[in-house]
């Protein structure tokens, strides 16, 4: 591997669904290794088990897998600095956690459930912030080699300075330093055996020779308690590339329970995963120019780790559903009506469909393609309407002039012997001319009589070359009666 190689790290817990910033994690780590031909790693961090949630990696394969966004290592295909489950690290973090207290960065802490809760009730009250008393600080060694004698359960602690401070860089944010008064003695390696997620990581990195880890700022603060591990061990400090916080509109971080959509949820909804992709790039990254729109191997290219913002970023489902529209609208007939096809056939039953030209009308009028269903429900069956429907002020169309349009377009239709759009088309246009009357006055009447719908995907003459001849009929003399 070249020393300069740039290799990057998505390292999720499998706690449950893959939310919206868990994906631009994910993205923006893929994006930075592809645009410099380094590595991606996928690892898995499960050492939080009372958290792990069953067929939760499952769901991070297949995210990944339906978002284009390919690992180069990692559990399922292996590579060259496995394992990459951290469960299958154990007997590495206690090694390195050893070396720690050897070196004296780290100690056993042999204090229990009891003494710690005590420990916090005795504190409260006070302003300052909570902290380990580091009672186990001051241990002999003949006392600690008593208690791993006797089996007594311990945790590795890391120990702190407790004077000066420690300055990291961030790409995004800048220079940071923090007082090492305000650090607690944090857990490197718990009870069960397994290690925190703030020890594992570093080993992690260091050992998978990670240069640049991204991840979201709510690690910030915990970013001086990894620098001091890597002085620690005299190793490298990779670039931070801490990203900014996803919110709601309501200015809240997204959340589940709060009812945010996860990225199966949007997917559920009808999204294109093209224009999720491109959305989740932009929360919080900017190109520079003032294009939207790219595709997964655009973004590659043009991505800067520089262009992130600190700035937390709005998730604005009304924005990433006018993006899908565009998307929709910017493919072919063709494709649309392969991924349209699904959701056509949960409303249209009738054989007789021509789903083609259901696509065609629909195509330029969707956004999201669970909408689907609803605008075409009307085909197969026409709905019980309102007949004040028949009433339009634009079109100038009353209840009375609607039922003096049907009446005239009636035997207009019947007499079409070829019946398509043009035809269907220059009959209406014809009869609207010959009564006088503006083409909407005819058309929104014969619209509303066979649709039964306040807003349809096409107009009356689109609508009817789909229902066909005999039904676009049957539908007009249903309105007449109606009316």
């Amino acid at each position: 591997m070249p020393d300069n190689m740039i290799r990057t790290r998505f390292a999720p817990s499998p706690t449950g669904y893959m939310h919206i910033g868990n994906l631009r994690t994910a993205l923006y780590g893929y994006l930075l290794a592809r645009k410099y031909n380094g590595k991606f790693i996928l690892r898995i961090e499960d050492t939080d088990q009372e958290r792990y949630v069953e067929g939760a990696v499952d769901v991070i394969y297949k995210t990944l897998a339906l978002a284009g966004i390919k690992h180069d290592e990692g559990p399922d295909i292996g590579g060259d600095y496995g394992p990459y489950v951290q469960s299958d690290r154990k007997e590495i973090y206690m090694k390195y956690a050893k070396e720690l207290i050897e070196k004296g960065y780290a100690y056993y802490c042999f204090c229990d459930k009891e003494r710690l809760e005590s420990l916090k009730v005795t504190h409260e009250g006070s302003e300052a912030v909570f902290k380990y008393d580091r009672y186990c600080l001051n241990l002999s060694k003949k006392e600690i080699e008593k208690n791993l004698a006797e089996n007594k359960p311990f945790v590795i602690r890391q120990k702190m300075p407790t004077e000066g401070s420690t300055t990291f860089e961030d790409v995004v944010y800048g220079t940071i330093t923090v007082d090492n008064s305000e650090l607690e003695d944090q857990i490197l390696i718990k009870s069960d055996g397994l290690p925190t997620y703030n020890f594992a990581n570093v080993i992690d990195d260091h050992l998978m020779k990670i240069t640049h880890v991204v991840r979201g700022n709510e690690y910030l603060s915990s970013a001086p308690k990894y620098n001091l591990l890597y002085e620690a061990f005299g190793w490298e400090v990779p670039t931070y590339v801490h990203v900014p916080l996803i919110i709601n509109e309501e200015g809240r971080k997204l959340s589940k329970r709060a009812g945010d959509p996860s990225f199966e949820d949007l997917l559920e909804k009808g999204y294109l995963v093209e224009a999720i992709i491109n959305y989740v790039a932009l929360l919080g990254w900017s190109p520079g120019t003032n294009e939207e729109f790219f595709t997964l191997e655009e973004l590659c290219r043009v991505f800067d780790i520089h262009g992130i913002n600190k700035s937390p970023a709005v998730f604005d489902i009304n924005k990433l559903t006018w993006m899908n529209g565009e998307y929709i609208r910017r493919m072919s007939l063709d494709r649309f009506h392969e991924i349209a096809l699904p959701y056509l056939k949960t409303a249209i039953k009738n054989p007789a469909i021509d789903l083609k030209k259901v696509s065609r009308i629909l195509q330029p009028r969707t956004e999201v393609l669970c909408d689907i269903p609803g605008k075409v429900d009307f085909i197969d069956e026409l709905p019980d309407y309102d007949i004040e429907l028949y009433v339009h002020k634009k079109m100038k169309t009353t209840l009375e002039n609607s039922l003096e349009g049907l009446k005239a377009a009636l035997p207009v239709l019947e007499a079409i012997e070829e019946w398509n759009e043009q035809n269907i088309h220059d009959s209406l246009v014809s009869l609207a001319e010959r009564m006088g009357v503006k083409n909407g006055q005819i058309m929104w009447p014969v619209r509303t009589a066979i649709t039964g719908k306040a807003v349809s995907p096409g107009g009356a003459v689109e609508i009817a070359d789909i229902l066909g001849k005999e039904e676009t009929i049957r539908r007009i003399k249903a309105g007449i009666d109606k009316l």
